[in-house]
C-alpha cells in the first residue's frame, strides 16, 4: 500500500484527493498540508474532505509529515510547490506535481529536485486529456500546414492562470508535431483591426465562468472541413484518479523528471 500525502487539503482538488484516496484500496492518505497561514491547520483531514475522521491532521510543511509517507501529491500554488519539492528532495520523497503557472525560476527548482527524487509533473493528470495530447499531435502530423489551429479552454471563475497549463500543453504538442516554436507562433486573444490570419499561428482563447471544471478544444480548420478534438471534465475525480495512477507508477522509479505521457506509455 502506498502512503500518500497531499497539499492544498482544503482546496477543491485537495478535498477530491482525500475522497478518492479513501475510495482506492491500494493507497492510503498519510499526510495533509495547507498554507501556514490557513485556519485549517490542526483540523482532521478526513472531516475536511467529507469522509469522516481519519486521524490525519492538517499540517503546514513537509518537515512535519510522518516518516511513513511514501509520496507527495501537490496541487497547490506555484510558490508553495517550489518549496514543497525542495523539501521532498531533501527527504527523498517522490512527488506527483499538478500545479500549473510556474515561472522559469520555479521550474528550475523542480528540475533540480528531479535530480534527487522521481518527480512526475503534468499540466493535467486526466487520462482522457493525455490521450487528447497524443491525438492532437497525430492530427497535426496528418493535416500538416493546410489547416489553421485554434485552442479554446474554459475553467471556473477562480482559476488564476490563463491560458490553462493544459491548453498550453496542447499547443506545445501541436507545435512540436508541426515543427514550430510555440513561443513564436502563439497568439493569445485578438482585438481590433488585426489583418488576415497568418497560417503558422496557433491561437488561444480563454473563458472564465461559473464552476466549469475544465473544457479544452483543439480546432483544425481547413477550407471545406474542420476537425475538433475536445475534452470536457465533469468532475475533479478524473484528475485525482490520474494523479493516483501516476503515484503508483512513480513510487519505484529512479530520480528523474517524468510526465503523464510516460505513465501511460505514450513517450
Amino acid at each position: 500500500m502506498i502512503r500518500i500525502a497531499i497539499t492544498g487539503a482544503g482546496g477543491r482538488m485537495g478535498k477530491t484527493l482525500i475522497e478518492t484516496l479513501h475510495e482506492t484500496p491500494e493507497v492510503k492518505l498519510a499526510g495533509a498540508l495547507e498554507d501556514p497561514q490557513s485556519s485549517l491547520i490542526g483540523l482532521d483531514s478526513g472531516e475536511l474532505g467529507g469522509i469522516g475522521r481519519n486521524e490525519v491532521v492538517v499540517v503546514s510543511s513537509v518537515s512535519q509529515l510522518s516518516d511513513k509517507v511514501d509520496l507527495l501529491i501537490d496541487f497547490s500554488t506555484a510558490q508553495a510547490s517550489a518549496i514543497n519539492v525542495t523539501d521532498c528532495a531533501l527527504r527523498g520523497i517522490p512527488v506527483v506535481l499538478g500545479t500549473t503557472g510556474l515561472n522559469s525560476e520555479q521550474l528550475a527548482v523542480v528540475e533540480q529536485a528531479a535530480r534527487q527524487i522521481p518527480l512526475c509533473m503534468a499540466s493535467n493528470f486526466s487520462t482522457g486529456v493525455n490521450l487528447c495530447f497524443k491525438l492532437a499531435a497525430l492530427a497535426a502530423q496528418v493535416l500538416g500546414d493546410e489547416v489553421d489551429v485554434e485552442i479554446v479552454e474554459a475553467h471556473h471563475r477562480n482559476k488564476v492562470d490563463a491560458p490553462s497549463g493544459t491548453a498550453l500543453a496542447l499547443g506545445g504538442a501541436v507545435a512540436s508535431a508541426l515543427g514550430r516554436d510555440l513561443q513564436r507562433v502563439a497568439v493569445y486573444g485578438r482585438e481590433g483591426q488585426i489583418g488576415a490570419r497568418e497560417r503558422q499561428t496557433i491561437g488561444f482563447s480563454t473563458i472564465r465562468a461559473g464552476d466549469i471544471v475544465g473544457d479544452h478544444t483543439v480546432l483544425f480548420a481547413a477550407d471545406g472541413e474542420c476537425v475538433e478534438i475536445t475534452h470536457r471534465a465533469s468532475s475533479r475525480m478524473a484528475f485525482a484518479r490520474g494523479a493516483i495512477r501516476a503515484a503508483d507508477w512513480l513510487v519505484q522509479k529512479p530520480p528523474g523528471l517524468f510526465d503523464m505521457q510516460d505513465v501511460l506509455g505514450f513517450s
